[in-house]
C-alpha cells in the first residue's frame, strides 16, 4: 500500500467521527484534525497508533498541496472506506486538507496572475517608484510607532473630503474566503496577501495587476517594503511571513523571490503579526496554531514558545532570536491515553513590534500560556526588548496564571485542557507609542479583556488604566486602536468606539454602533486615524468614518455586496474584523470579508476609495 493510500484509509475511517466537530472555523478544524487524524500522522518522534507506522508524519503531509490531500480522502479512497467518505461532511474534509496544505484548495490555478485581465503595462505609470519617498502606509502602521495615524500631508484626504469618498476600483482575490491581510501602500503600488497563499502587487491608482506570488501557506500579515542589497537588479524588497513560519523577501517591482527562510521549526508555528523593517533588519513575531490543537487528547501539549526573530533584511540570515518564555518545555505528566504533556508553553506574539529608535528598544504585547504550571511572568504582558540582541528590558504582566486552549471551555474538557482555565486575555494588538505634552513617552496597549493600559516607556510603570466594558470578556479588544496627539481610539466587540484622553485615560466620547439586522456586530478590526477622522470597519461589513472631535458618524459604506472588479474576478464583501483601513496619497484601501471571529461573513475583495471619484469600469 502506498503512503498516500494509507493516508486516505486513515482519514477516511475517522472523518465520520469528527463530523460533529466545529469545522466552520480554523481553530475547530485544527482541533478536529489533532483528535481524529494525528493519532496516526504524528509529529516526528511521537509514537503512532498501532498499525499506522507507515503513515506519513505531519511534516511530510505539509509538503503536499491541499488538493493532493483532498483527493486522497475523497476521490481515491480504498473501497473499504468509500462509503464513509461519500457520507462525510465535505466542509470538514476540505478543512483538513487546507489545514495540512496551508492554503485553500485550488489556489494555485485560480490565483495565477496570468489568468487575470487588467495586467499592468510594463511602460505604464504602474512602474514601482521609490517606496521610501512620497506618501505611503508601509506595513502594519504608517510609521514604526504603530499608532496607525496618518499625517494630513501623507493622507492627502481632509476631514471635509471624507463624506465625498467614492469607490474607485475593486480587486477580487481568486478562491479566497477571508480577507485577513492589511494592504500596504508604497511606491505607487498596493501590496497584500490572501488565505490562498498568494501575494499581489497592484497599481494604487488603477488597480491593474503588476505581479502575483504563491507562498507556501496563507499570508495574513501586512507587507513591509524597503531597500535591499546584494541582489543584482533588485533595489527594493517586499517582506512578509506565512502561516507555516516562513518569511519571504521578494523583489518589490517584479515579485521575484530573493530569499525564503523558515524562522521556527515547530510544526504549528505561524507568522500572523506583521514583520517590521528597520535599518536593514526585519523583526518577525512568532505565534502558533498550537493554541487550537493543544486541547486534543492525542496532542502532546504543549511545546511552542512565542519569540521575536531578527533577520538580516538583505540575506534572511538570523541575527538573534528571543524566546518570550526562556525555559524550554519539559515533560510534566501523561494523560490517560499515554500522551506526554509539557510545560511551560505559549506566549505567542500576535502583534507587530513597535520600534523606539531613540531608546534602542521595541515594545510588544504577548499572549497567554497553553499549559500549566504557568511559571513565566511574560505571558499576557507588555514588554520592552533591546533591538541589538533581543534581551528584555522591562516586563509588566497584566494577567498572571492565564492558561487557555481553544475548545476547553466545555462541560467535558479533555485531560489536555489546563485546570482552572484562564480568561484568554492576550495582548493581540501592537503597543502604540505616543509622546505627551509634558515630554513623557508612553505606550498604549489594549487587552482582549476590554482594558487599555498606558505605560511609561522607561520602566513600564502603568500611568493609567481604562476599562471600556461593563463586564470583562475575551475578545473585546482584538486587533487594536489608533492614536493621534490628543486621544487614543479603540473599538470593542460589544459594538462601541471610544476616544480616550492620552494623558489621563478619561473617556472623551463613546459612540455606540447600532447593530445591523441579521448581521454580526462588533468593532474588532484595527482602527485608523487621520486628522479629524477615525475609521472603523465593522463585523457587520460596514465601513464607518467618525469625527475625532465628538464621535459623530460622517460617512459609511456597506461592503456586503457583489463588486465588479478591475481584474475580472467575481468578488464580494463581508465582515471586517481584523486588518484596518490604510490611507495614503489621497486614497483609502480596505479588504472586506473576514471569517476569523465567530464565523464572520467571508469575502474576497480589496476596495480602493478616492474623494469625488466614481468606480472604474475597467
Amino acid at each position: 500500500m502506498t503512503r498516500m493510500a494509507l493516508f486516505g484509509n486513515v482519514l477516511a475511517a475517522l472523518i465520520l467521527g469528527a463530523a460533529a466537530a466545529n469545522a466552520q472555523t480554523a481553530s475547530g478544524t485544527i482541533r478536529s484534525f489533532e483528535e481524529h487524524c494525528a493519532t496516526c500522522h504524528r509529529n516526528p518522534g511521537v509514537a503512532r497508533a498501532a498499525g499506522a507506522e507507515q503513515a506519513p508524519d505531519t511534516d511530510a503531509l505539509r509538503k503536499l498541496s491541499p488538493d493532493t490531500v483532498y483527493t486522497a480522502i475523497t476521490v481515491n479512497p480504498t473501497p473499504a472506506h468509500a462509503q464513509a467518505v461519500a457520507d462525510a461532511n465535505d466542509i470538514l474534509k476540505r478543512g483538513y486538507a487546507e489545514f495540512v496544505g496551508g492554503r485553500k484548495i485550488g489556489s494555485i490555478p485560480a490565483g495565477d496572475p496570468k489568468t487575470m485581465r487588467n495586467q499592468c503595462n510594463a511602460s505604464s505609470s504602474a512602474k514601482l517608484s521609490d517606496p521610501t519617498a512620497g506618501p505611503s502606509w508601509n506595513g502594519w502602521s504608517a510609521d514604526a510607532t504603530n499608532s496607525r495615524f496618518q499625517t494630513a500631508k501623507a493622507a492627502a484626504i481632509t476631514a471635509a473630503e471624507v463624506p465625498g469618498l467614492k469607490l474607485k476600483w475593486a480587486f477580487g482575490l481568486p478562491n479566497a474566503a477571508s480577507m485577513y491581510s492589511q494592504p500596504t501602500v508604497a511606491g505607487g503600488r498596493v501590496f497584500f496577501g490572501a488565505d490562498t497563499g498568494y501575494v499581489y502587487s497592484v497599481d494604487a491608482k488603477t488597480g491593474c495587476l503588476a505581479w502575483g506570488f504563491q507562498a507556501a501557506a496563507g499570508v495574513r500579515n501586512a507587507v513591509s517594503v524597503g531597500p535591499v542589497k546584494g541582489h543584482a537588479g533588485s533595489s527594493y524588497a517586499a517582506y512578509f511571513g506565512d502561516l507555516r513560519g516562513n518569511v519571504y523577501a521578494l523583489d518589490a517591482a517584479t515579485g521575484k523571490a530573493l530569499w525564503i527562510v523558515s524562522v521556527d521549526p515547530h510544526p504549528l508555528a505561524a507568522v500572523t503579526g506583521s514583520p517590521i523593517l528597520h535599518k536593514g533588519r526585519l523583526y518577525v513575531p512568532l505565534a502558533s496554531r498550537e493554541e487550537a490543537a493543544g486541547g486534543g487528547p492525542d496532542y502532546p501539549c504543549c511545546t511552542f514558545r512565542g519569540s521575536i526573530v531578527a533577520l538580516d533584511a538583505n540575506t534572511g540570515k538570523q541575527i538573534w532570536k528571543s524566546f518570550i518564555i526562556t525555559d524550554e518545555p519539559k515533560p510534566t505528566k501523561k494523560n490517560s491515553r499515554g500522551v506526554q504533556l509539557y510545560a511551560p508553553s505559549g506566549a505567542g506574539i500576535w502583534d507587530t513590534p513597535t520600534i523606539d529608535e531613540a531608546r534602542g528598544v521595541m515594545y510588544i504585547g504577548t499572549g497567554d500560556a497553553y499549559s500549566r504550571p504557568v511559571s513565566a511572568t511574560t505571558t499576557d504582558a507588555v514588554m520592552a526588548l533591546r533591538l541589538s540582541d533581543g534581551k528584555p528590558g522591562w516586563v509588566v504582566q497584566h494577567t498572571p496564571d492565564d492558561a487557555w486552549l481553544v475548545g476547553c471551555e466545555t462541560n467535558n474538557p479533555s485531560e489536555n485542557c489546563p485546570a482552572n482555565i484562564g480568561p484568554d486575555w492576550d495582548f493581540g494588538d501592537s503597543p502604540m507609542m505616543r509622546t505627551l505634552n509634558d515630554g513623557r513617552t508612553i505606550v498604549i496597549s489594549g487587552q482582549k479583556s476590554g482594558e487599555v493600559y498606558a505605560q511609561d516607556v522607561r520602566d513600564g510603570k502603568v500611568i493609567w488604566k481604562a476599562t471600556l466594558v461593563d463586564k470583562l470578556a475575551r475578545g473585546e479588544i482584538t486587533f487594536g486602536g489608533a492614536a493621534d496627539d490628543q486621544k487614543a481610539y479603540f473599538g470593542t466587540r460589544s459594538g462601541n468606539v471610544f476616544a480616550l484622553d492620552l494623558k489621563t485615560g478619561e473617556t472623551k466620547w463613546k459612540t455606540p454602533i447600532a447593530q445591523t439586522p441579521q448581521r454580526q456586530s462588533g468593532q474588532t478590526a484595527a482602527l485608523t486615524v487621520i486628522p479629524g477622522v477615525v475609521f472603523s470597519g465593522g463585523q457587520d461589513g460596514i465601513l464607518r468614518a467618525l469625527s475625532t472631535a465628538d464621535g459623530k458618524q460622517i460617512w459609511t459604506f456597506d461592503t456586503v455586496r457583489d463588486f465588479t472588479t478591475a481584474n475580472g474576478v467575481p468578488a464580494k464583501g463581508g465582515a471586517m474584523g481584523a486588518p484596518g483601513v490604510t490611507v495614503a496619497g489621497g486614497m483609502l484601501f480596505v479588504g472586506s470579508g473576514y471569517t476569523g471571529l465567530g464565523n464572520g461573513r467571508g469575502g474576497n475583495v480589496l476596495l480602493a476609495f478616492e474623494a469625488g471619484q466614481s468606480q472604474s469600469t475597467r
